[in-house]
Formats: C-alpha cells, structure tokens, sequence
C-alpha cells in the first residue's frame, strides 16, 4: 500500500473521476469502467485490478462520496454472487490472466456470475460431490448434475467444483473451475419455488468441456479454494451492511407505527425483542467486516449467517400474524424468473415464504452449527468414519 492512499487521497481521486466523468451525463457502464480502472471499485484489491493496495476500511470514504453525488452503483444485489464470492476466489486463487480476464466486467456488471456447488446427494455434505470432470488434452470434461443455483438462467459464468479423482478421499479428489454457461452441454432448468418463482435452478452438464485454463488452483484441492468462496458467501448473506432498522425488521417497524390498531401487548413486546436482537446482529456485522480488514474471512461468518436465518424467519412470522386477515394475502403467484430477490420491495406473504430457505441457501443451519462448534468454540468435532476413505468406495 501506497502510504500516500489514505482517506483524503481517495477522496480526492473520486471527485476527480466525478469531474471527468459527470455521472448525469456519462453513460452508466462507461461511470462504472472508469471507476474499476480508477482503482475505486474495490480500493483494498491491488492496483489495476479495481483497486489501490489501500486499506479495506476505506472504502467508505470512497461510497460516501459517490452516494452524495448520486452516482450509479453496479447494481449488486443482481451480481452479489460474482461480487460476493467469485471475486475473492478469483483474487486468492487465479493466475494474473484470470484476474485480469474476469474482475473487471465482473464488478461492472456486464457479466453474472452463478455456483454450481450443491448437488441432488451433496448438499450439506458438499464434499460427497459426484459430477464429475476427466482430463482429455487441455480441457476437462464435466459430466453431472448441480442444484439449487440461484440465477444460473441469467448468469454468463459460473464458478464449479468437479470430481477428478475418485480414488482419494472425498475432500482431496476435487478441483475447482470456471464454467462458461453459454457452453455447449450446458442446460438449466428452473425450480419452482413456494413463493411461486424461480430463481434457483438445477443444472445439468452433459459433456461440457472446460478449458485447462479455467481452473483455479491446484489440480485435487479444490476443497480448500471453495472454503474461501463459502467464506465469503456466509459474509456476504449475512454481514451485508444495512442501516439502523434496515433489512427485514423495517417494515414491521413501519406498519406497526403506521397502523395502531393492529397492536397488541404481545405483539409489542415480540417486536421489541426482536428489533433489539436485529440491532444487535447488525452492529456484530460491523464488528466482522472490520475484522476482514486485517485478513480472509473465518468462520464468525456462519454465525452471521445462522442469526440471519433465524432473525428473517421469526421477523416475518410476527409480521404475518400482527396484519392477521390480510397477512394471509398474497400478491401473485405469477411464474416468473427474477434477477434478484427483494425481500423488502415485496409484501409480508412474500418475505414469510421467502425466508424460510435462508436456513437452507449459503450452508443449511445444521451445518453452520457445526462449524461454530468446531471452529469457533473449539469443541470436539463428531467422529467420522470416512475420512480417509476413497469416494469411489462410499455407500450412496
């Protein structure tokens, strides 16, 4: 890091590329390039890949200012999972071609990204995979089926984990790669879900063929380069930075303030309870992207997750039973195939169904447990009796 970047440096270099580049009158892909190649996207990311070698705690000087100017953002709920997880893994684990071919449309925008991990029999035990990827030449050849991938219909790229031993041991025998979704073998198929949409999928790849330099890390430890993207995909879902009263406890505040005569004493007294605990997990989101600063994320992000989950679930509960008659209506259970999920957009019917996959998505509460247990609490971890089996010799 430069000891010239720190907070007064990058705000000068922002309202410079405001000045350049006017943002009421500078197309919005073209703002967005400019500040990537600015080193103002992602200022803790090493120069000319979106960043300045600069302190991660100082983005926000750069956001403030941008914010003020009404600058447009790279729409990140659309692309949170290229943001939120690609990019890391890409940045710790791909070689300077990949950086340079990837970050850059990625955080602007132009290309989604998807994760093709789960599987129909390897979900929350992810590690018993069974797609398979064979070398042929300079490419590999993926056979299987993916599941529960959240805009794959929309995505451009995907980030796969693939079998390429099965004579090794469940955990050692994986490599990790990036998917072209356009590819021929290629092919997604919604899954409807309870709110009546689909943005997750199910993926099947028939004889999809990956080039050798789309792999990211070493052949057989693919493992270890998905514990950063899942990592970083427990932050990213459930240390999200939202303001005082923001995400799902906003709009039971509102409606309990808008409509008294919904209220009850133990309505009162739930909605207290739980905004307080909300506060608290938003304040303990604080506490872990500031510790990001100083490294890679580790496992407190499950617990983030965890309280997410519960927090989402128990808020829109009481949301539903405090409109009581009209908490059972539901807006459209139209089929469509969003970009996005909208949690507060959206109404109490919606957000009640929703959030009842967030237990489930980005490492199932059962699983998180454990590794708070583990990892976190340093308690012994359950006995296991294959470790160090072959996958190939696996009951399934």
């Amino acid at each position: 890091m430069s000891p010239a970047v720190d907070a007064a440096e990058l705000r000068r270099r922002t309202r410079a590329l405001l000045a350049a580049h006017p943002p009421a009158t500078t197309d919005r892909t073209d703002f967005l390039k400019a500040r990537f190649d600015a080193g103002l996207a992602w200022v803790h990311y090493p120069v000319g890949l979106g960043g300045l070698d600069a302190p991660r705690s100082l983005q926000q000087a750069v956001d403030a200012e941008l914010a003020a100017a009404d600058a447009p953002d790279n729409d990140p709920r659309r692309i949170g999972i290229g943001l939120g997880m690609a990019a890391p893994t890409i940045l710790g684990f791909g070689t300077d071609e990949q950086k340079r071919r990837f970050l850059r449309p990625l955080w602007v925008g132009e290309e989604v990204w998807c994760q093709l991990f789960s599987e129909p029999g390897a979900g929350s035990d992810l590690a018993a995979l069974a797609t398979r990827a064979v070398r042929d030449g300079d490419d590999w050849v993926v056979d299987g089926q993916k599941v529960w991938t959240s805009s794959a219909h929309a995505a451009r790229w995907a980030i796969l984990i693939a079998r390429t031993d099965p004579d090794l041991p469940k955990h050692r025998g994986i490599s990790y790669f990036i998917c072209d979704m356009t590819d021929p073998g290629v092919d997604v198929r919604p899954l409807r879900q309870i709110t009546g949409e689909a943005e997750f999928n199910e993926v099947f790849l028939s004889g999809v063929r990956i080039p050798d330099g789309h792999r990211l890390g070493p052949v057989g430890e693919g493992w270890k380069v998905a514990q950063t993207t899942l990592m970083n995909e427990r932050v990213s879902i459930g240390g999200s930075r939202i303001p005082r009263e923001g995400g799902m406890i906003s709009p039971v505040s509102q409606t309990w303030r808008d409509r008294p005569d919904l209220r009850t004493h133990d309505t009162h007294q739930r909605l207290l309870t739980l905004w307080v605990e909300a506060e608290v997990a938003r304040l303990t989101g604080e506490r872990l992207r500031q510790q990001l600063v100083a490294g890679q994320p580790g496992p407190e992000g499950s617990g983030m997750k965890l309280a997410f989950a519960r927090l989402n679930q128990q808020i829109s509960g009481l949301e539903v039973e405090l409109l009581g008659d009209e908490g059972l209506l539901y807006g459209d259970w139209t089929m469509v195939r969003p970009e996005l999920v909208d949690f507060t957009g959206r109404d109490a019917g919606y957000r009640y169904l929703r959030s009842k996959g967030n237990s489930i998505e980005g490492g199932t509460s059962e699983v998180l447990l454990n590794i708070v247990a583990e990892r976190v609490l340093e308690l012994p971890a359950e006995p296991r009796n294959d470790k160090d089996v072959a996958w190939k010799d696996l009951s399934r």
